[in-house]
């Protein structure tokens, strides 16, 4: 039996959503509260691997379990009363810590696959100009004045191109670099608050905020738009600008 779970969580305290040898992470918490529960090994994969601090208001893993093997053969658990998923996201929510939260559990067919099974996947990435107590733990601040005007026609230029080498940290066991880029833009969701949306089929490992690190140097005066290009065609990771801080970006959304 194949089940995808559907949960959200708050990174700041993880690292990273992939199990890590010297640190907390998001599949580690959730598989030891399913192996906790189920009471037999489960291993989770995940529909992708958030950085550290990285945030997921959207995330979805799989899991697979042995109908035969207790407690699923026990009266709370019978999947013949059509309680199983249910009773699942109860108890799991039970277990897990306060900053992990599982929306739905429910059972799918043996070929789905959360990861190699997406379609696409959409990050947030969340900038203020103006200081914000509020704001400070999940949104950047950007000293400075920026055009994001200037901002929004560089971001057009990345969909141009299919090969994100130049925004992809170096060493990584990826067999490729391209990604199917869909859409990229900033839009103001309140006065002095800037949010870049950005979906594609797949992303590299830290792309996100190097293509954000990027993007701001446009809006600083000090990228051009043609430089935009040849930072790209470069594929060269020393060429574009530096990665900005991971609390500000949100996995929110992955389709099948």
């Amino acid at each position: 039996m194949r089940f995808f779970i559907t949960l959200s969580y708050d990174g700041t305290r993880y690292h990273g959503w992939q199990i890590q040898p010297n640190g907390n992470s998001i599949q580690q918490e959730l598989q030891q509260a399913l192996s906790t529960l189920l009471r037999q090994p489960i291993e989770v994969v995940g529909a992708g691997r958030t950085d550290t601090g990285v945030h997921a208001k959207m995330m979805v893993a799989h899991f697979d379990l042995d109908p035969t093997q207790p407690p699923l053969k026990g009266e709370e658990f019978s999947p013949f009363k059509g309680e199983l998923e249910r009773v699942l996201a109860y108890k799991l929510n039970k277990l897990l810590p306060t900053d992990i939260a599982v929306q739905e559990v429910r059972q799918v067919d043996e070929e789905m696959h959360a990861r190699f099974s997406a379609t696409s996947r959409t990050y947030h990435y969340f900038i203020h100009t103006r200081k914000d107590p509020f704001l400070q733990a999940y949104s950047w601040q950007i000293p400075f004045a920026l055009d994001f005007e200037k901002m929004n026609e560089a971001a057009k230029v990345l969909l141009e191109y299919k090969d994100f080498t130049s925004f992809s940290k170096v060493g990584t066991d990826v067999k490729t670099n391209l990604c199917d880029l869909r859409e990229a833009y900033w839009e103001e969701v309140a006065p002095g608050r800037w949010r870049f949306t950005i979906t594609a089929n797949r992303f590299l490992r830290n792309m996100v905020r190097a293509i954000v690190g990027t993007l701001v140097e446009v809006g600083r005066g000090r990228i051009s738009i043609e430089e935009m290009r040849q930072i790209i065609e470069a594929k060269d990771r020393c060429q574009a600008g530096e990665s900005v801080p991971a609390k500000a970006l949100f996995l929110v959304d992955i389709k099948y």
